[in-house]
């Protein structure tokens, strides 16, 4: 019979345009299809399953080409189209309907059928999507992983399935795949933040501080007033004891978070190392009064104070004097920090408060016994 075009939309998310010869044998399935597409009822798909299933009889006619890309077109529309299966299909049948695709994908005249091919990829991406993300959701994140990989076969280009698979290996536990996979989708998609801050933390797991420091600077090139990159640039340097690299950070970090005590303690410490006392004294009493019960910037003062005290032209007394003033209220705050003792210890005895010194020293001997 003479071949002639015939035009077939099936779904709206996916319409596409079907080229087949059209036999006697194939009327009943092309109406069937096109009745689904007007009427929008399953058992029109169901028809036509079993219209295109009956055509494949022989061992010739499980090679026809033109037959089984009908089937595959019948099988990946029911497959998106039935999300919750009420055709009543077997377990195994998104996974058979792969198989057949990939069979027939390979065959040298495929080409004649490409829109059809091409739209069969579509809905059987979208349903390995959707059956990854309910794995997901039920935390069977190894299964959802592979979900998502036969996705991405049937579907390369669509670069958000790569986000799906960066965050389930995540979850897995793959850091070093889900890595790779964050580092792709910001190289392409790079203004999405939670790509960068993600990418950074799984990075920074991995021990490769270099790499997620340099996706933070990335991300900030590109999103310069994000207060969260900011936030972990600051964070990266402060862990690396990079004070020179921090302190250009200070001013902006302390201004987004004026009354986080943390973020204020972080800057008084980096002038602190920096030997910039002034600033560092003044952000110390501020972290202090912004949280009265943090030990470490009562510690951090009495250094503080210590370190000037042993200077030369400076106001020793004051300086030592205030020293002893808040390593005492540290002692107070951990009586069992033998650091704080230590420097006590050093202050008493550059005063040559001998009552004081004793009593010290006492303390340091029952932490040692």
């Amino acid at each position: 019979m003479q071949s002639r075009k015939i035009r077939l939309l099936i779904l709206a998310l996916f319409t596409a345009s079907f080229a087949f010869g059209q036999s006697e044998a194939l009327k009943v399935v092309v109406n069937n299809l096109a009745f689904y597409k007007q009427k929008g009822d399953l058992k029109f798909l169901s028809n036509a399953k079993k219209s295109a299933d009956s055509l494949v009889v022989t061992r010739k006619d499980s090679a026809d080409l033109e037959k089984n890309v009908y089937r595959i077109i019948v099988n990946s529309s029911i497959l998106y189209t039935d999300s919750l299966n009420q055709l009543n299909q077997p377990e195994m049948f998104l996974d058979q309907t792969a198989a057949l695709l990939d069979k027939f994908s390979e065959k040298g005249k495929i080409y004649k059928y490409q829109p059809e091919i091409d739209y069969a990829k579509r809905c059987l991406a979208n349903v390995y999507i959707r059956k990854g993300f309910a794995l997901t959701k039920n935390n069977d994140f190894k299964n959802a992983v592979n979900a998502f990989q036969k996705a991405k076969k049937y579907a390369p280009a669509h670069k958000q399935i790569n986000a799906y698979i960066a965050y389930t290996s995540n979850k897995l536990g793959n850091l070093q795949d889900a890595a790779n996979y964050y580092s792709n989708l910001i190289s392409t998609d790079s203004t999405k933040i939670e790509y960068l801050e993600t990418a950074s933390t799984i990075y920074k797991s991995l021990g490769d501080t270099a790499k997620a420091l340099q996706i933070v600077k990335k991300g900030r090139r590109l999103l310069p007033q994000n207060k969260q990159l900011l936030h972990d640039e600051a964070n990266i340097y402060n862990n690396k004891k990079d004070y020179k690299a921090l302190e250009p950070l200070l001013i902006p970090l302390i201004d987004n978070n004026i009354n986080n005590p943390d973020i204020t303690f972080v800057a008084a410490n980096c002038y602190d190392n920096l030997n910039q006392y002034d600033k560092a004294e003044s952000l110390y009493l501020r972290a202090i009064e912004l949280n009265g019960t943090a030990y470490e910037p009562v510690f951090n003062l009495g250094l503080l104070y210590f370190k000037k005290s042993v200077q030369k032209n400076n106001n020793n007394d004051k300086n030592i004097t205030s020293a002893i003033l808040w390593l005492e209220k540290a002692n107070e705050m951990v009586p069992q920090d033998k650091k704080c003792l230590e420097l006590l210890q050093l202050a008493y005895t550059k005063t040559g408060n001998q009552n004081q010194l004793d009593r010290v020293n006492n303390k340091l001997e029952q932490l040692t016994n």
